[in-house]
């Protein structure tokens, strides 16, 4: 028989219910009493969600209050100094300081938040862990043993998932005096608390643990593989069946590595690296349990069911009971509920399948090789062939005139008229900025009212022109709020935007929409990524009217902004009959339109946001060139348009950037700003070591926390940035956009950030 599981579920909730809870808790409105009954609720209808789908081995350990790389950190006692809890015992408290910072606190005290980066080449972020060469790990946390006794109180069948030692410590920074120090011999002191939380769990009447490595999927460098061996060699001992999760990418060398590591089951990713199969059948021992990843965890559409049985089918013939059925991967990169969307088009919503029916493909997947001949199977098989057909002939999808367009693209509309060095002499003179000129990324507050004055615009209870002139007034106070801060380049704050995707997305043909499709991006922070479901254009302008009013509020220089291709793609659900390269280049081409009437009406700044460049790169680097190819390229075709006096902005979010240094160069943007304050600018390094040309506005304030740094710090990350880069090609800038915070922490936070600026031109002078 064999069996249906999940590799895990959406922790937000079908409303985003963990969301306002942990918003509420921060803002004293819930207590932690009243946050705790949140989460219990959330999971148990989570669990009993997946079981009636027809999941058969529930995942727990899934559920995280802010980051799921976070909690095992606690759970192992990784807990940076400056938030050891004076009791010993890490509290929902410390796990929050950790994630957010804290100005003060009784607990910590005031304390920056740790580094947050990307996972793997997803838009969900981690908390990254934080260790020392004297580290020592100890068992501290309670949650996945809790959470165990919940699903068994509960009736449930259940699998834990716990990130494997080696991923944990692959994804892990050393701080402090670690020179010399490799962190891979933290290792042999790591493996004792796996023992002590197996053990735990076996005592709980836990019979299959979850364990997993995807850095499995990565390029290794020996000694991480020979760990591999060495770590589950020991692991073995200790007691429950171990399944080991792979994802996000294929094995490849890795293979014969993963499929003989002495453990009991394997999971392999059959989405992104269908190859895999059928050759892994020849190198898995006989005794092994075999998990097909064969639900797309990470896109909406609906599975084709019959092209996944026919895989599964050869596979059972093979495994019989040792074959399993699962998503590609945990479906916390998928939205909840695909049965909310009773406004979505008929035809668009038959495509698409959420977490919840992912779950029901999963099932009637393995109940098909099970009871080949159940009514409920056949009904499923014919339902998935008319899905397939149906957007196989749609004239929605293909658009000859968008695809005529990009056929006509020649290799010079994606080159800058000048050289770098000769714009910014021309940009310089025109523009007049000071040295060290400061800016923000694009978006102030979203308030209440705002976001009540969108709401009622949408549904009609507010007209077209109450709407602009609510909008309006927005950015008035923005404006104004600005000049008497001081700020040298000013933006209008982005209040009738609702998403930095959605946007520009609800403006172009080929995109479709959810109202409920939200997936979580880091802690409270949920996005609702746009549906690419056809060939993409744009009919009109889509930002011109805005900026042009902002501008004609100030004499002072205001820029525009738009997301750039590369980010529109990765942060939306990409179409899978058409590659991505096409889509991106498609979209750059409707930006491109945008970028030209942006500098016809007058504005000097075009900020094109590609905070997700780093993300799309391939896992491994075979891959890299040709997705940098066609990454920076479509950058350029978006960008070039222009005169050499128009000044073309990008940012970069969290990213590790030494690997793309010179693909970022090659986008040929005037300015990149980038955030860097949590790494204490380390991030620069980068920039500092290929001698990148082009001029840099490194963030000075972590803009994910609450705290308000004072003058003196931004000043000293700034010295730092000078010590790497020269100071006439420096800005100043907060991190990111500014749309999740207060106004009041807004404006005290760029009270400093102007003063540390006209500190350093005084210290420059």
């Amino acid at each position: 028989m064999a069996l249906a599981h999940s590799l895990g579920f959406p922790r937000i909730g079908r409303d985003r219910e963990l969301k306002k809870a942990q918003e509420a808790f921060w803002k004293g409105e819930l207590d932690e009493a009243g946050l705790r009954a949140v989460g219990r609720e959330l999971r148990a209808r989570h669990w009993q969600v997946q079981k009636d789908a027809g999941i058969e081995l529930l995942p727990v350990g899934d559920f995280a209050w802010y980051d799921g790389v976070l909690a095992h950190s606690l759970t192992f006692g990784v807990i940076p100094e400056r938030f050891r809890p004076a009791g010993g015992k890490p509290t929902l408290q410390t796990l929050f300081a950790m994630a957010r910072g804290v100005s003060s606190d009784a607990c910590c005290g005031g304390a920056h938040a740790q580094e947050m980066t990307k996972w793997f080449d997803t838009n969900y972020h981690y908390l990254v862990p934080e260790f020392t060469a004297d580290q020592q790990f100890a068992l501290s946390w309670e949650q996945l043993f809790e959470e165990v006794a919940e699903a068994h109180a509960l009736g449930h069948n259940v699998k834990p998932v716990v990130i494997g030692p080696l991923t944990y410590l692959w994804l892990g920074k050393l701080k402090g005096d670690a020179q010399g120090f490799d962190k891979l011999e933290l290792l042999e002191r790591l493996l004792p608390l796996y023992g002590q939380i197996f053990q735990r769990l076996a005592e709980q009447g836990v019979e299959w643990v979850q364990i997993d490595e995807p850095i499995l999927v990565l390029d290794l460098p020996q000694d991480w593989k020979n760990a591999f061996e060495r770590a589950y060699n020991l692991l073995q001992r200790e007691p429950l069946k171990k399944l080991i999760a792979t994802y996000f990418g294929g094995l490849e060398d890795n293979l014969g590595l993963a499929a003989n590591l002495p453990v009991d089951g394997l999971h392999i990713d059959l989405v992104r690296a269908p190859e895999q199969y059928p050759t892994i059948l020849d190198r898995l021992p006989a005794y092994k349990v075999l998990s097909l990843g064969v639900v797309n965890g990470r896109n909406v559409w609906r599975c084709d069911l019959e092209k996944a049985l026919a895989v599964i089918g050869h596979a059972h013939s093979r495994l019989g009971e040792r074959l399993w059925i699962a998503p590609s991967c945990s479906l916390l990169h998928s939205p909840v509920d695909l049965a909310l969307e009773e406004g979505l088009d008929a035809e668009l919503k038959s495509w698409l399948a959420f977490a919840t029916q992912k779950c029901a493909e999963v099932a009637v997947l393995a109940r098909a090789v099970n009871q080949p001949d159940a009514p409920e199977v056949h009904k499923a098989l014919a339902e998935s062939r008319a899905v397939q057909a149906s957007r196989a002939a749609s004239p929605r999808i293909h658009k000859p005139q968008v695809q005529a367009r990009l056929a006509a693209v020649k290799a010079g509309d994606s080159q800058r008229r000048s050289p770098f060095a000769q714009r910014i002499a021309k940009q310089r003179i025109g523009l007049a900025l000071p040295p060290f000129p400061t800016t923000t990324i694009g978006s102030f507050p979203q308030t209440s009212a705002i976001r009540l004055a969108r709401q009622a615009f949408k549904q009609g209870k507010l007209s077209l022109g109450d709407y602009t002139d609510a909008m309006h007034s927005e950015i008035r106070h923005a404006v104004e709020i600005q000049e008497r801060l001081g700020l040298d380049v000013l933006v209008h704050g982005e209040a009738e935007r609702n998403d930095m995707v959605e946007y520009f997305a609800e403006q172009l043909d080929g995109y479709l929409f959810t109202r409920f499709g939200w997936v979580q991006s880091y802690g409270s922070r949920c996005v609702k990524p746009a549906i690419i479901y056809g060939d993409l254009s744009r009919p009109k302008a889509m930002t011109v009217e805005w900026i042009r009013y902002a501008q004609s509020l100030t004499g002072k220089v205001m820029k525009g902004m738009l997301t750039g291709p590369v980010t529109m793609l990765m942060w939306s659900f990409p179409r899978e009959d058409v590659s991505r390269q096409v889509q991106a280049r498609q979209l750059a081409l409707a930006l491109r339109d945008e970028v030209v009437d942006l500098e016809a009406a007058g504005i000097k700044v075009i900020q094109i946001d590609e905070a997700a460049f780093r993300e799309g790169l391939p896992l491994r680097q075979a891959g890299w060139q040709a997705y940098l190819d066609w990454a920076t390229e479509a950058f350029r075709l978006c960008a070039s348009g222009v005169r050499d006096e128009t000044q073309i902005h990008t940012h970069m979010c969290y990213s590790e950037f030494n690997d793309v240094i010179e693909s970022i160069a090659a986008m040929d943007a005037d300015v990149i700003t980038i955030e860097t304050s949590r790494s204490d600018m380390e991030l620069l390094d980068a920039f500092e070591a290929f001698e990148y040309p082009n001029e840099i506005g490194p963030g000075v304030y972590d803009i994910h926390s609450p705290r308000v740094p004072d003058t003196a710090e931004m000043v000293k990350l700034m010295r730092k940035a000078v010590r790497r880069i020269p100071a006439e090609r420096l800005w100043v800038n907060p991190d990111c956009g500014l749309k999740t915070r207060g106004w009041a922490e807004t404006e005290a936070a760029l009270i400093n950030m102007v003063a540390a600026a006209r500190q350093l031109r005084r210290e420059l002078a």
